[in-house]
């Protein structure tokens, strides 16, 4: 059986990744990966601490799913919002993207 502190130390890799993405990359589509990477990390705490904790109610799996989905919902919304502003600015680069100035 594998313990849990493995499991913690993947999960906090993974997020430590996530957060250099989000910080170092100027592609708003990276930095989109970066935050799945970040949220692919949780749903491993949540997994991780649902089987070493209480196995026998299925709540952290109901978590995982919860996050799962509001994942999907991310990318979707914001590759939506990416492609709408590559249409307008022909670019993707997180520092040109000043809507607001004219």
């Amino acid at each position: 059986m594998i313990p849990l502190s493995w499991y913690l130390l993947v999960a906090a890799a993974l997020f430590c990744i996530g957060l250099y993405g989000v910080f170092a990359r100027r592609n708003a589509v990276a930095i989109l990966m970066s935050v799945e990477l970040i949220l692919n990390a949780v749903n491993i705490n949540l997994v991780a601490f649902w089987r070493y904790m209480t196995p026998d109610r299925s709540v952290g799996m109901a978590w995982a799913i919860f996050v799962l989905t509001v994942a999907a919902a991310e990318a979707a919304v914001g590759l939506a919002l990416v492609i709408s502003v590559y249409r307008n600015r022909d670019s993707v680069v997180a520092d040109d993207l000043d809507l607001m100035k004219n």
